[in-house]
């Protein structure tokens, strides 16, 4: 038996619409992946209309997660393989203002095969838009959506397993209080992977550096920066499997 196909497109407003040929009267099930060993909690359920379409609406805003897309016929679920994807409207997302909380959504096929949708929902976020990498030191540059830089705003670098152990920057604000940019020294980072924070203003909450705003559901074997040499450390940023920045420093060799 063939399994059933989804394209999907994504529209500028932030829906979703899907189409499913020969699904007339049948529903579409999206399932926030539980963690292993945990039981599923997060369901949305959407009507398939008689040519077979069905819309996600920008609201509500989805859990941040991977949601599975599955085909409801009556109890029994059928995961559904990637059809046409359109995904144009999210290419240049990061050139757009976003209010908070930050919703995004990228549908994509996953590792084995089948549609999903990658979704993110952040009080604040700070959208990476350049990582230059020398051989003395990393520049990063972001902008912020949801939030604007004031007096007293920080860049911390967290040592991910270092109990509370951090390097604190001072980022150079652009004009508008919503762009920055901040470097770092090789030198100054220990060994150990150091997570990328901004905090806009003082007391408020920390910030965490992505790339979300775009098209790439999984950026983290797309991006891949090279790693630097110094002393006996190599240095290298990189993205994790949530599109986060963050920077490992290994021992040389």
């Amino acid at each position: 038996m063939t399994t059933p196909r989804a394209g999907c497109a994504v529209h500028a407003d932030g829906r979703i619409t899907f189409e499913v040929p020969d699904a007339d009267g049948q529903r579409l099930l999206l399932r926030l992946r539980p963690k292993q060993g945990e039981p599923e909690q997060s369901l949305h359920v959407m009507e398939l209309s008689g040519l077979g379409h069905a819309v996600l609406d920008a609201d509500p805003v989805l859990a941040e997660g991977r949601w599975d897309v599955f085909l409801l016929q009556g109890d029994e679920r059928t995961r559904l393989r990637p059809g046409p994807r359109d995904l144009r409207a999210l290419v240049a997302g990061h050139l757009r203002e976003r209010r908070a909380p930050l919703a995004v959504r990228i549908p994509y096929a996953t590792k084995d095969g089948y549609l999903a949708v990658r979704t993110w929902l952040r009080p604040a976020h700070a959208e990476i838009d350049r990582v230059d990498v020398t051989p003395r030191s990393l520049t990063v540059g972001a902008r912020l959506h949801g939030a604007e830089l004031e007096d007293g705003a920080e860049v911390q670098l967290r040592l991910r397993r270092g109990a509370g152990v951090l390097r604190t920057l001072e980022p150079l604000a652009g004009a508008d209080g919503r762009g920055f940019s901040f470097t770092v020294d090789h030198a100054d980072l220990a060994v150990g992977v150091w997570n990328a924070f901004v905090r806009p203003a003082p007391g408020a909450p920390l910030v965490r550096l992505a790339r979300l705003l775009d098209d790439v559901a999984d950026r983290k074997e797309v991006y891949v920066y090279p790693g630097t040499a110094v002393e006996n450390a190599v240095v290298r940023p990189y993205y994790t499997v949530d599109n986060d920045l963050s920077v490992e420093v290994t021992p040389a060799g």
